[in-house]
């Protein structure tokens, strides 16, 4: 997580224009390089500052206020600016005449310091004492942050969703639980009270409750809006497959735009671990996988979409149009569908009111660390659920694996078998499944049912991670796009010859789809190789098959 780099702050409040302006322009002749200056000349303008520091995350080191003010004294500010800064040192500029009320402050906000007025000269009455000041403040200062934050409860879906939004898209944050007391200061310096979370504050200051992931990509930076209105290869999925594709063709010279409605990655971008994907002997996580692939694509000049969800596709001439949820439309001469698949959701008993308060689809690794000393259940007997259970392993007092099958030769790799066997922590319940989930405000209990004998036992538990399958991202394709039962798409020989409605002389290239110009790579073609390798390769050679189409045009 990145340091804030914000020059710590003094402020200066003083009613009198004249001694205000004095005591800021001594104050930076000295302090000028290293703090900043802020002025003012009330009480309530002076909190306003403090309340937009707070919110940008600017360190403040010391508060000097003058006694006697009209509306807020001196006393009454530090009182009221101790709750957004605690850690700031406070200094009282005072009158011979007044410094007994001084000397009674130091009990009310516990004041570091008082100064008698006039302070001349600077380097023998005012200098020693903010000096002394700075260097506590140094010695304990007040945390500050460039990050995005984010303020929410442990057990609220929504808070859990911003959270994994900036997570997965690679946006540092720093989470507050609601109830902390860093919360309170800043949902004060917010001006709401937290009681619809979460409560977003960007690094610029910016306040957002319950923002959708649209409006919350927009602010943290990520590119939401495409720069043009027609390109010559749109890929909508930013999976590996996606990636991929965005790779290839940007540095092949396509003008090219991905279009992703969460986070680049997909499924494999939430990995704990990726151990056999070829070039990395040790093993790399998904999100550095990922992070790479992004940052390789954005270097060919591919631009990358955010948060933005694709609703439909139809052919206008020889373009491809694809159509934003907002009403929006981008067109291309040719489109890859790389949108991959979809966890299946569990069908169980009180499962839906407990997702993302207890239940999570996939690794949903920025729980790992609040499951510390405790036992989690993780239902799949896939790779993805033995990655995901190695990766909790070392976090959770115990992790059981319920697996449907009677083992997990026939649907997981053997380096993660081997894994999982050597590691004490992790218990294979075979032949089980989750009949019902239970909890009031967050999951508790729940119940396992053994699919041989039909026997079920109740357990408690806060966390279920779910792995069962996949489904495919396909139900706004136009009808007129051919997909087996399952909705996964069909391409080249599984077509059979030219489908009905096809309008070209040739056949279909081996990864388009029935509509021409219109590939499909990855997870979501129907018969294909469900790896992050062959996910690649569907990408690469896509964009290979995109170029021959384009030079028929």
């Amino acid at each position: 997580m990145t340091a804030s780099t914000s020059r710590p702050v003094i402020i200066t409040v003083d009613d009198d224009p004249g001694v205000s302006r004095s005591i800021a322009r001594d104050l930076r002749r000295r302090y000028g390089e290293e703090n900043r200056i802020v002025r003012a000349e009330t009480g309530a303008q002076a909190l306003d500052a403090l309340r937009e520091l707070k919110l940008r995350g600017e360190p403040v080191a010391l508060l000097l206020a003058d006694y006697r003010m009209p509306q807020m004294t001196g006393i009454e500010f530090l009182e009221q600016a101790m709750d957004l800064f605690p850690l700031a040192r406070r200094v009282l500029l005072t009158a011979y005449a007044d410094t007994d009320a001084a000397i009674q402050a130091i009990n009310v906000v516990d004041l570091d310091h008082y100064l008698l007025k006039p302070w001349n000269p600077p380097e023998e009455k005012l200098y020693p004492v903010v000096d002394s000041m700075l260097e506590l403040w140094k010695a304990t200062p007040e945390p500050s942050t460039d990050e995005t934050r984010v303020i929410g409860h442990r057990w609220s879906a929504p808070s859990f969703a911003a959270r994994d939004f900036l997570a997965r898209n690679a946006v540092p944050y720093r989470w507050y639980g609601v109830d902390d007391d860093e919360s309170k200061r800043l949902l004060e310096a917010a001006g709401v009270d937290g009681s619809t979370l979460p409560v977003v504050i960007t690094p610029d200051g910016s306040v957002m409750v319950a923002p959708s992931e649209a409006d919350l990509a927009a602010k943290v930076g990520l590119s939401t809006s495409p720069a043009e209105a027609f390109y010559d290869l749109v890929v909508v999925g930013g999976g590996p497959a996606g990636l991929g594709a965005a790779v290839y063709g940007a540095s092949e010279g396509l003008r090219t735009v991905l279009v992703e409605q969460l986070a680049t990655g997909g499924q494999a971008g939430q990995s704990s671990r990726i151990e056999n994907y070829l070039g990395f002997p040790d093993g790399v996580s998904g999100a550095q996988l990922t992070d790479r692939a992004r940052r390789q694509a954005v270097r060919f000049g591919a631009e990358l979409l955010t948060a933005r969800q694709v609703v439909g596709l139809d052919t206008t001439g020889s373009a491809r149009r694809l159509k934003f949820s907002d009403g929006s439309e981008i067109s291309a001469h040719s489109v890859i569908l790389a949108t991959g698949v979809a966890y299946r959701t569990l069908q169980a008993p009180g499962v839906e009111d407990l997702c993302g308060r207890g239940i999570y689809y996939g690794s949903a690794t920025t729980e790992g660390p609040n499951c510390a000393g405790q036992e989690i259940y993780i239902i799949g007997g896939a790779n993805s659920a033995g990655q995901a259970a190695v990766y909790f392993s070392n976090h959770a007092e115990r992790v059981h694996m319920l697996v449907r099958g009677p083992s997990l030769e026939a649907t997981m790799s053997s380096y993660l078998i081997n894994q999982i066997e050597a590691i004490d922590n992790i218990e294979v319940h075979t032949c089980t499944q989750v009949a019902s989930c239970k909890g009031s405000e967050h999951l508790e209990v729940l119940t396992l049912q053994n699919s041989s004998t039909g026997e079920t036992r109740e357990v408690n538990s806060e966390w279920l991670f779910v792995f069962i399958g996949a489904a495919p991202r396909t139900d706004w394709l136009p009808g007129d796009l051919q997909r087996d039962d399952r909705g996964f798409v069909l391409t080249g020989p599984d077509l059979r010859g030219k489908p009905p409605g096809w309008t070209l002389e040739r056949e279909p290239y081996h990864l388009e789809t029935s509509m021409p110009g219109v590939f499909a790579a990855g997870d979501v073609r129907a018969e294909s190789v469900k790896r992050v390798a062959s996910a690649v390769g569907d990408g690469a050679m896509a964009v290979t098959l995109v170029h021959r189409y384009l030079e028929m045009l």
